[in-house]
């Protein structure tokens, strides 16, 4: 579910099949989460509309003049943004439905914890999908098209060198990245596979489980949450705390309490970090909670699009 900022942008977004995001770590954090061949649909004012299929991802070279919404400058910090980063969607579905419904019950709990939006997206779950999928009626109407051959598109990249940062086109690696990385590592079942195998998580195979963002708890939030797609009976849980630098023992005490939280259906927690420091090892121990190491090595010198950010991406246990 991506979040829409005016009615004007939502009304532009529908008429054109499209949405863009800021030229910040959000955007393009939100433009690589976001996959060709998933489903979205527009969240404004507490209400979902319509569902669409994502057919094309483009990032667009000096998008402050490129339709169709116009730059946004916020009061309180005075920064202009504008929307390099673009999705072109095909309408599926028409709806104009309240959060309130059941069957958004899986964001609308992410949004009441949080007190509010302040994100750019929202995951939805497997269950959610299926039901927007029988909301509505099938789309009839026209789309509006939009030409952008004029502007001239470019791949993002990150660095740790704040030398060579030159936003959007090459941003600072973030904490936001690394939660894109882990997710699409894990979604290789030969990965998940090692580290369930790894971490003594038997009788539950890769495919059964979704790998889903950030989920609200009255205590905090989890950074990924794995779940099992069609629980029947029991819905085993798997909860992921990601840390770009060296893991603090405040950081296993946080996930401690989120495991708690949880209850028994939360059958393990890894804490996912750069470097693990000898008295993080032995509390996380104490707590029954996985460390797993992330490395990027050629992060340190280069500027990397995300593919290649993934192709050198590494995870194992500690």
């Amino acid at each position: 579910m991506l979040s829409v900022s005016t009615r004007q942008n939502l009304e532009l977004c529908i008429k054109f099949a499209h949405s863009g995001f800021m030229n910040n770590i959000s955007g393009v954090w939100t433009f690589h989460e976001i996959k060709e061949g998933d489903y979205v649909s527009f969240l404004y004012g507490a209400r979902a509309y319509n569902l669409y299929k994502v057919e094309q991802k483009v990032a667009i070279k000096n998008s402050e003049t490129c339709p169709p919404w116009q730059p946004i400058t916020f009061q309180q910090s005075k920064k202009t943004y504008y929307f390099p980063f673009r999705l072109f969607l095909k309408p599926i579905r028409e709806f104009n439905e309240p959060l309130v419904r059941a069957e958004f019950a899986y964001v609308a709990e992410n949004l009441l914890l949080r007190g509010g939006y302040r994100r750019t997206h929202f995951q939805a779950d497997q269950t959610m999908l299926q039901s927007v999928s029988q909301m509505g009626t099938l789309w009839k109407n026209r789309v509006s098209i939009l030409d952008l051959t004029d502007f001239q598109k470019f791949v993002p990249s990150f660095s740790k060198n704040r030398e060579i940062v030159n936003i959007p086109e090459v941003l600072p690696f973030h904490e936001y990245i690394l939660q894109a990385l882990v997710k699409d590592y894990l979604r290789d079942f030969r990965h998940l596979q090692e580290l369930l195998q790894a971490t003594g998580v038997t009788g539950i195979s890769p495919e059964r489980l979704e790998i889903l963002g950030e989920k609200a708890l009255p205590q905090g939030h989890v950074d990924i949450l794995l779940k099992e797609a069609n629980p029947a009976g029991t819905s085993y849980k798997i909860i992921l705390e990601i840390k770009v630098g060296p893991a603090i023992t405040r950081d296993i005490s946080q996930l401690h309490n989120y495991t708690i939280e949880i209850g028994a259906e939360c059958i393990t927690s890894w804490l996912v970090a750069k470097d693990i420091r000898s008295n993080v090892q032995k509390l996380a121990l104490d707590k029954r909670i996985s460390i797993i190491k992330y490395s990027i090595p050629e992060l340190n010198s280069n500027a990397l699009t995300y593919g290649e950010l993934l192709n050198d991406f590494k995870m194992e246990l500690s």
